[in-house]
């Protein structure tokens, strides 16, 4: 038996690394993926076993092979959506006609309706002082609003100059109780404001298509009103739509090229399509690790700590997309946002010295020569001579890789994800990555990664509430 195990492992790479390779042309890969830092190699006891991880790569095998049948069949869209360009033809010409005489371009929508395409505008510079001038040259400024509260959407609406302001409204039911009070709040505000004949040049609505015997609450008020719509693709869901319309508009809106965002995606679907067995492919690697480091180490929660501004966003969408597709009948890692470097010096200090049920993933990105140069002088005046003459990048870069081997001396478990240049293609390969890794645990565990009953009774019971209210 023993033998037999020794045989099966040699597979196993000594640095447990992974990477994308990316098309033909590629010089680079699209990202590199290192899991050395989660091994009994690097933190001892702490880590995991070659044995180990090849017990729960095993379990992967078939939920892997599910998954290549998927992609073959078209049974799950996700695994497909990177080879569509017709819907990116449309959005491109429902994007050209919105922007027509606009300054700001509004969007709302709740969860994964608004968290994918954060995610990729803030890749190209939303929400990130001074980060909008390579993107977005002419184009409307952006704004998001995914959250519902009165006094925030009161003064929003305030200060809005609703003639040279649009607004695109995303819900996949077409029944979200947030997003239908903003939609209808904003429209009853803009016909105070005199505009009532132009609700349909100033909105834009993304939902599904019209169902029989399905009320679709979004679709019948725009209908009523005039106003053009997009189709939600009925096969992805909220926190997996980040490729559809739904999170590429914002992204065009940006100034990125959707497309390039879909090839990045599609370059992992060609690496599972590739893959013979679950150990050559980085996301089934990572869904091993995660599920073994929760059932074997006592690991409770998952840190998503990328190094980089524009990264910021991707972690609250991987939060939502971990805690909402794996957190049932009893199962679960509760995800947590991080951003270094802040929060090396906020929980960076739970996660080295607290309880050890912390797993951290660290993104980082080539910044090496970019950012101000710090002078010299002033580095010496200030004590700090280590960063005379080097960049800001500089520092970031080193701190990005003195945490993972912090952690290793704190026999800490960590991955670390390399991305040389940030780009639509990294990007897009990057949550492609996440998604399926998340979707192969999901299969691993036995439950169904892709609803969220518990969200939905709470969704019902609102409406109940509010419909108690009105009547008394």
């Amino acid at each position: 038996m023993c033998r037999e195990f020794k045989q099966q492992v040699i597979w196993m790479p000594r640095d447990y690394q992974q990477r994308v390779e990316g098309s033909a042309g590629a010089s680079t890969p699209a990202y590199r993926q290192s899991l050395d830092g989660v091994m009994e190699t690097a933190i001892g006891r702490y880590g995991l076993s070659e044995r180990l991880v090849w017990q729960y790569l095993r379990r992967a095998i078939h939920p892997m092979t599910i998954l290549k049948n998927n992609y073959e069949t078209g049974r799950i869209p996700l695994l497909t959506i990177p080879e569509e360009t017709a819907d990116i033809d449309e959005a491109e010409v429902a994007l050209a006609r919105l922007s027509q005489g606009a300054r700001l371009i509004v969007f709302f929508g709740t969860g994964g309706s608004g968290l994918g395409g954060q995610t990729l505008a803030q890749m190209a510079g939303w929400n990130i002082p001074g980060g909008g001038d390579t993107y977005q040259r002419q184009r409307p400024r952006t704004r998001f609003f995914d959250n519902l509260d009165g006094a925030t959407l009161t003064g929003a609406l305030s200060d809005l100059d609703f003639a040279r302001t649009r607004f695109v409204i995303t819900s996949k039911s077409g029944g979200t109780t947030e997003t239908l009070a903003q939609a209808i709040a904003t429209i009853q505000a803009v016909r105070e404001a005199g505009l009532a004949d132009r609700i349909p040049d100033l909105f834009l609505g993304i939902t599904e298509p019209a169902k029989k015997g399905r009320t679709n609450g979004l679709r019948d008020l725009f209908e009523s009103l005039s106003i053009p719509m997009l189709e939600h693709h009925t096969g992805i869901g909220g926190r997996f739509s980040c490729l559809t319309n739904v999170g590429l508009l914002p992204a065009m809106a940006r100034g990125l090229d959707a497309r390039a965002i879909r090839a990045g995606a599609h370059e992992v679907i060609d690496s599972m399509m590739a893959a013979k067995e679950p150990k050559h492919f980085a996301p089934a690697l990572g869904a091993a690790v995660a599920l073994a480091l929760a059932k074997e180490k006592g690991i409770r929660n998952v840190v998503m700590m990328p190094y980089a501004d524009r990264l910021g966003r991707m972690a609250h969408w991987f939060v939502q997309l971990w805690s909402e597709s794996l957190g049932k009948a009893g199962h679960g890692t509760s995800a947590i946002a991080c951003l270094g470097p802040l929060d090396q010096h906020s929980q960076l200090q739970l996660f080295m010295d607290g309880p050890r049920e912390h797993y951290l993933t660290i993104v980082r990105i080539g910044t090496q020569g970019s950012g101000p140069r710090l002078d010299a002088e002033l580095a010496r005046a200030a004590g700090a001579s280590y960063m005379a003459d080097r960049h800001v990048g500089d520092v970031v870069a080193a701190q990005a890789h003195a945490i993972t081997e912090a952690l290793a001396e704190a026999r800490r478990p960590v991955r670390t994800f390399d991305l040389e240049t940030l780009n639509e293609r990294s990007i897009g390969a990057l949550l492609m990555h996440l998604m399926i890794e998340t979707i192969l645990v999901g299969r691993m565990l036995g439950i169904d990664p892709f609803d969220q009953p518990a969200v939905e009774l709470a969704k019902v019971l609102t409406r109940n509430h509010l419909a108690r209210k009105m009547q008394v």
